[in-house]
């Protein structure tokens, strides 16, 4: 076997039980349920998941990787209803809530990554509703047998209960959420407008190969995977298996598709790093430079601020310098943009380090990574940044303040 694995290029991680489905999570499990009672199922579904896998703190898990809804502090006034007979000039609503959004996680992590999002939206009077795609929150392993329509079907469904209960319906997605949630909207006319954060617009063109592990991964089933990793983070895989690659392609394929026939017209606000290195950041300008809504806007985390990207106008993207000395900070990273720094988990003083790039083939440095973190470089990691030292791939965003400002402006300037 070992002479087999190296004849395929492929590395001889062994593989455990998480590397196996769990038979619990790979289509979407919320038909004909209330919002609340979709969280209900996906939490219990979390705890038989995790219980096999003979997790030591369950609820921990369970909170972070379930989906979740949050009602605004500050809903907009009740619905203003005219006595029988009488007439009114004021404006009627239908619905509870003025304004609600869906907010959808990316490939691989969980609804943990949209918790900060969220508080920001609730503060400003949104109602709240975060899914969780199939495949996610459980183990690796139930990435194998996904199929994208299924996290596709995720977010109608949310959109369709948020839309029960608000008269404007806003999406939100981090990564392939972002993309998933650009997907919802040019079929959804209720969709009022969009915060994508990294999204996956474009991403490499080897991807459309992954599937071919098919023909020989029934002999070797570590063929299956890109990554076997320790999977030591509790919100995010860090193995990585070649459908979920696959099935990422195919759905930036059909995106692209559906954009070449209905262009977007609605207001689109957008957050990426130049040096993200998952997805393709000029893709992402492209994009928000065919946005045809006046109140579009761009957030890009450069290292060059005084840099315009080409084909945008200056009026449409705000450049924000994502080199930070002080804090060793060299650059915003695919995974940095919608955690603040004081995150429990990925923060500044944060749980969990990220140092996967250094395993297996860089032991040394991977556990100089995971012990020391005070002492590490943070950034994308980029060949540039690994040459200054021990690099932790940033995981938080030291400038997350500053982006709750740019959209805050934003939505003061909606229609």
């Amino acid at each position: 076997m070992q002479r087999l694995h190296s004849m395929f290029g492929i590395p001889a991680s062994p593989l455990e039980a998480r590397h196996r489905p769990s038979g619990l999570n790979t289509q979407f499990n919320g038909d004909g349920l209330s919002f609340n009672e979709y969280v209900a199922r996906n939490r219990d579904m979390l705890a038989k998941a995790h219980a096999k896998l003979g997790a030591a703190d369950l609820q921990k898990l369970i909170d972070g990787n379930a989906p979740f809804e949050l009602k605004p502090n500050n809903p907009s006034p009740p619905p203003v209803r005219a006595r029988e007979g009488a007439e009114t000039s004021l404006p009627c609503r239908q619905k509870p809530y003025r304004r609600g959004v869906l907010l959808t996680h990316g490939l691989t992590g969980s609804p943990y990554f949209m918790r900060h999002l969220a508080g920001f939206f609730q503060e400003n009077g949104f109602r709240v509703m975060a899914v969780l795609l199939p495949g996610h929150g459980t183990q690796p392993g139930d990435l194998l047998d996904v199929r994208w329509p299924e996290w596709a079907r995720t977010v109608a469904y949310g959109a369709d209960r948020l839309a029960e209960e608000v008269d404007e319906v806003y999406l939100a997605g981090y990564s392939i959420g972002g993309t998933l949630s650009a997907y919802q909207s040019l079929c959804d006319s209720r969709v009022r407008g969009l915060f994508l954060f990294s999204p996956a617009i474009r991403i490499t063109p080897r991807a459309a190969f992954a599937s071919l592990h098919k023909l020989y991964s029934w002999l070797i089933p570590s063929a299956k995977w890109v990554d076997i990793m320790p999977d030591r983070d509790i919100y995010k895989y860090e193995s990585f298996t070649k459908n979920a690659a696959a099935q990422t392609h195919a759905l930036t394929r059909h995106l692209g598709a559906r954009l070449r026939l209905h262009e977007l017209d609605i207001p689109i606000f957008t957050v990426a790093s130049a040096d993200d290195i998952t997805v393709n950041t000029s893709a992402i300008v492209e994009f928000m430079a065919r946005a045809r809504h006046p109140s579009s806007r761009l957030v890009l985390y450069t290292t060059e601020p005084e840099k315009l990207p080409p084909g945008i106008s200056p009026g449409r993207v705000e450049l924000v310098n994502s080199v930070f000395p002080e804090q060793k900070i060299l650059s915003s990273s695919h995974v940095a943009i919608v955690l603040p720094a004081d995150d429990a988990h990925y923060g500044a003083n944060g749980e969990y380090s990220n140092c996967i790039h250094y395993y297996p083939d860089k032991m040394e440095k991977y556990d100089a990574c995971i012990r020391n973190p005070a002492e590490d470089f943070q950034g994308e990691i980029t060949v540039k940044n690994l040459e200054a030292g021990i690099l932790r791939r940033l995981m938080y965003n030291p400038d997350f303040a500053g982006l709750k400002v740019s959209m805050k402006r934003f939505l003061d300037n909606l229609p």
